[in-house]
């Protein structure tokens, strides 16, 4: 089944003190593109986070966000800043001794003095931390990989309907082609029976000159390559990799057949149906670009 690169999923974990909620979003793109946003505390995990995504998901532009929270306030703790307290304990000695006070210095005074005691992220549980952002990522890819299963189920669907179309529309052009040089040389001999009453022509040339015009508008070979490129897109549908790429690849070959057939057409019908084969290709091809 075809998938999409359009998608977006959540997910979410929990363990002891520790939350995580994992968000990715994903959209076309020709190659594999993964962007992850996590906690500076989460830093040394990216790689991690990227190997998932990436056994996951194998086209698109993926953006992974990461919020971290706690249940208390765990990640905070306090740290003495043991050289600046030194300092103050210094100087407040030094005003008792100078300004002949007493008391002496006490630890509630010390410690109420600016940055003596500050405020720092604790040192994380990092196994904690890799199982409840594993399980919230891989129910995220799993949302994520659900929505572009199903956008990628109404693709085909359009795309099956679409190359019905071409179908038919090859069949118009195929019934139409052999019949442009016959016609053609019912014109020709109209023009030169009419050029000048009486006047005779070479039959062998005639008939030269209609072969070399059948051989040129034949377009027999092109109609079967245009078929076997068909019946290989088709075949996609039920691939279990991503095909995204094989499909632009197959509907750059149905356009340059496309053309090829256009070129070789001198009539107004046929030209009419090249027209229509290439307009259904292009409304293939931009479905083609969210293709995983």
């Amino acid at each position: 089944m075809i998938k999409s690169m359009t998608g977006y999923g959540k997910g979410e974990a929990s363990r002891n003190d520790i939350f995580l909620k994992v968000e990715v979003k994903s959209v076309n793109h020709r190659y594999g593109d993964v962007t992850v946003k996590l906690p500076r505390t989460l830093m040394a995990l990216e790689a991690e986070v990227r190997k998932q995504v990436a056994a996951r998901l194998k086209r698109g532009r993926i953006d992974v966000y990461v919020h971290l929270e706690f249940g208390s306030e765990t990640d905070k703790v306090p740290v003495l800043n043991r050289t600046l307290a030194q300092h103050y304990l210094q100087l407040l000695e030094e005003m008792e001794r100078t300004l002949e006070l007493s008391g002496g210095v006490s630890v509630e005074l010390l410690a109420s003095q600016k940055d003596v005691i500050v405020l720092k992220e604790a040192e994380v549980a990092v196994d904690e931390i890799r199982y409840c952002l594993e399980s919230a990522l891989e129910n995220a890819l799993s949302a994520v990989e659900k929505m572009r299963l199903a956008e990628g189920e109404a693709t085909c669907v359009d795309m099956q309907e679409r190359l019905k179309i071409l179908d038919n529309l090859l069949g118009r052009a195929a019934s139409r082609a052999p019949a442009v040089p016959e016609e053609w040389r019912l014109k020709l001999e109209d023009r030169l029976s009419r050029l000048e009453q009486g006047m005779e022509w070479d039959s062998q040339r005639l008939a030269q000159e209609l072969a070399l015009f059948a051989d040129r508008c034949d377009i027999s070979e092109e109609l079967s390559r245009f078929r076997s490129h068909l019946q290989q897109f088709e075949e996609l549908f039920e691939a279990s990799e991503p095909v995204g790429r094989q499909m632009d690849f197959l509907l750059q070959e149905l356009n340059r057949e496309t053309n090829t057939m256009g070129s070789k057409s001198s009539d107004v019908e046929l030209t009419r149906q090249v027209i229509a084969i290439k307009a259904e290709l292009e409304k293939i091809r931009e479905q083609v670009q969210n293709i995983e």
